[in-house]
C-alpha cells in the first residue's frame, strides 16, 4: 500500500472511533506554538482547530503567534520547551523541511528535536497568469516559456516561500528559464500579476479564487499531486510531470520526549476535531484539504521533504532574506 493510500485509510478508520483521553493527560492549559503572524493561513488553522481540540481535551489551548525568520524562532522555542505535552507546535513544511537547508543557522533538528503528532492538511499553490499570457494549461505555458528564454518571470510572496520553490522546480522539472520576483506577500504578488507587472506568480488558492472567477488572472495549474476540490477544474503539474509535489504542508509536532500517552491524545483530539462537519468545512472553504495522520507516518514524511527541498534550494540558489 503507497503511504498516499495508507493514510487515507488511516483517517477514514480513526475519523469515526470516539476520542478519549490518554491517562491524566493533559493536566493543564495547552500552548500552541505558531511560527507566523495572526491573520494568516496558519492562524486562521490554528484557532479553527483548537477549538474543537478544546472540547475534546478539557483544556483551554492557548496561542502564541511567535513570527520572524521564516518561523525558526517558533521551531527553536519548541525544540526546547519542557516535552510534557503541553507545548506543541502548528508548523508548516517550511519550518520543518525547508528551513534547515534555507536558513544558515538554524538552532532545531527537525528529525532529533519534535514528537510528530498528525498531519493536518496541505494547501496546493496555483500557477496563475495575467490574461494577456498565451497559455491556458501547463504544456501550453512550457512552450512559451521556452519559445522565449530569459524573458518569463514569476512572481511569489518571497524568497525561500512554498510558492518560490514549486517556481524552481518547475524549472528543473521542465527545463524552462525564467526569472522569480519576490514581494512580501502574496497580496502584493497577485496586485502585481493582476496589473501585468509581473506576468506570472505561484501563490495558495484562496485569495485567487474571486479573481479566476472574475478572469482578471488565469489558472493554469496546481502543484499537488492531486486536484484540489475548491479548484477541480484545473489540472495537476504531476498530470503533465509525474511525482511534481509541492504542496504548502501543516502539521502538528511537540518537543522530543513528548511522553507517547501525551502524543496519542493529542493525536486523537487532532483527528476528532478534524472529523468535525464545520471544522471541515472552515477549512477546507479557506483551501485546505484535509489530511491527518498517525505520528510515524508523519515523522517519516518529514524526513522525505527535507532532502527533496535541499535539493531544489540548492540548484536554485535561493538563501533566506
Amino acid at each position: 500500500m503507497s503511504k498516499r493510500l495508507a493514510l487515507a485509510a488511516f483517517s477514514a478508520v480513526i475519523a469515526v472511533v470516539p476520542f478519549t483521553a490518554a491517562s491524566a493527560y493533559p493536566t493543564k492549559p495547552i500552548t500552541m506554538i505558531l511560527g507566523f503572524a495572526p491573520g494568516g493561513p496558519s492562524d486562521v488553522m490554528a484557532r479553527v482547530l483548537s477549538k474543537k481540540m478544546e472540547e475534546l481535551l478539557k483544556q483551554p489551548i492557548i496561542i502564541e503567534n511567535k513570527a520572524g525568520a521564516g518561523g525558526t524562532i517558533a521551531g527553536n522555542l519548541v525544540a526546547r520547551a519542557a516535552p510534557d505535552g503541553h507545548t506543541i507546535m502548528l508548523a508548516s513544511g517550511s519550518i520543518l523541511a525547508i528551513n534547515v537547508t534555507l536558513y544558515k543557522n538554524v538552532q532545531y533538528d527537525s528529525i532529533k528535536d519534535y514528537a510528530p503528532i498528525s498531519m493536518l492538511g496541505v494547501q496546493t499553490n496555483v500557477l496563475y497568469t495575467h490574461p494577456s499570457v498565451p497559455a491556458n494549461n501547463i504544456k501550453e505555458f512550457v512552450a512559451y516559456a521556452k519559445a522565449n528564454p530569459g524573458k518569463l518571470s514569476f512572481g511569489s510572496g518571497g524568497v525561500g516561500t512554498p510558492a518560490h520553490l514549486a517556481g524552481e522546480l518547475l524549472r528543473i522539472k521542465a527545463g524552462i528559464d525564467y526569472t522569480h520576483i519576490p514581494f512580501k506577500g502574496t497580496g502584493p504578488t497577485l496586485q502585481a500579476v493582476i496589473g501585468n507587472h509581473v506576468p506570472t506568480a505561484f501563490n495558495p488558492p484562496s485569495p485567487l479564487m474571486p479573481h479566476i472567477a472574475e478572469k482578471t488572472i488565469k489558472a493554469i495549474a496546481i502543484t499537488t499531486l492531486e486536484r484540489t476540490p475548491v479548484l477541480p477544474q484545473v489540472e495537476t503539474m504531476a498530470e503533465t510531470y509525474p511525482g511534481f509535489d509541492a504542496a504548502t504542508w501543516h502539521a502538528i509536532v511537540a518537543p522530543a520526549g513528548t511522553p507517547k500517552d501525551a502524543v496519542m491524545a493529542l493525536n486523537k483530539a487532532i483527528v476528532g476535531a478534524l472529523a468535525d462537519p464545520v471544522v471541515r468545512k472552515a477549512l477546507t472553504d479557506s483551501g485546505v484539504d484535509i489530511k491527518t495522520s498517525t505520528p510515524e507516518w508523519l515523522g517519516d514524511y518529514i524526513k522525505s521533504e527535507i532532502p527533496k527541498w535541499a535539493e531544489v534550494i540548492k540548484a536554485s540558489g535561493a538563501k533566506a532574506e
